[in-house]
Parts: C-alpha cells; sequence; structure tokens
C-alpha cells in the first residue's frame, strides 16, 4: 500500500486452522486456487505461504506479508475475507499478527 514509509519491513499475519476431514480436500484445494489468488489481489498482501503444523496447534498455518494494519479495513479484503464454503467446517481458528521489532531490520538471519 502506498502510505507505508519507504523501506518499512513487512508484518506477518498469521492464520491456524483445523478443518473437517472430510472437507480437507476440497478445502484445500479452494485455498490454493482460490483464496490465496483472491488475497494476493488485495491491496498490501505481499504473499503468501501455507503450512503443515508439526507440533504445538492446528493442522494448516498460512503465513502472509503485509504491508501494515490498514490492509484489513480495505474493501478488496473485507469482500473474500474468512473461509468462505467451509466457514463451518472450520476449527481451532487462529490468527496472529506479527509486526517487527523496533531498530531492527526485519529480516531473516542467516546462518553461515
Amino acid at each position: 500500500m502506498t502510505d507505508r514509509p519507504t523501506g518499512t519491513p513487512p508484518m506477518i499475519h498469521m492464520v491456524m486452522v483445523d478443518i473437517a476431514p472430510e472437507q480437507e480436500a476440497a478445502f484445500n484445494e479452494w485455498y490454493e486456487n482460490v483464496h490465496i489468488p483472491e488475497i494476493l489481489a488485495c491491496p498490501g498482501w505481499r504473499s503468501a505461504k501455507r503450512w503443515l503444523v508439526d507440533e504445538g496447534g492446528p493442522k494448516y498455518a498460512a503465513l502472509y506479508e503485509i504491508d501494515g494494519p490498514e490492509v484489513y479495513d480495505t474493501p478488496e479484503f473485507n469482500a473474500i475475507k474468512g473461509f468462505g464454503p467451509f466457514t463451518e467446517f472450520v476449527a481451532n481458528f487462529h490468527r496472529i499478527r506479527l509486526k517487527p521489532i523496533p531498530g531492527r531490520p526485519g529480516d531473516w538471519v542467516v546462518a553461515s
């Protein structure tokens, strides 16, 4: 989005969910082919990646790089947010929003 200061590191928007087993295949197809493209078409949503949780949470996690909290207030996001046709089959929903530590560049530290 254009109102973020140049060089401001992105925030991370994390979503974790379980899905009813009988809906899992259809949910994964929808998430990959409908939901992620729709959300990345919204202003300020930079990237998305899905993960299987190995330990300590619901089965699925999605991490999104976002410009900042203002991305939640756009008409585009409000039109597509949520789990669409799978809402009634989602359980253990968690959303975590992470922001950079002040004074830190926000990049990954790479082992040498």
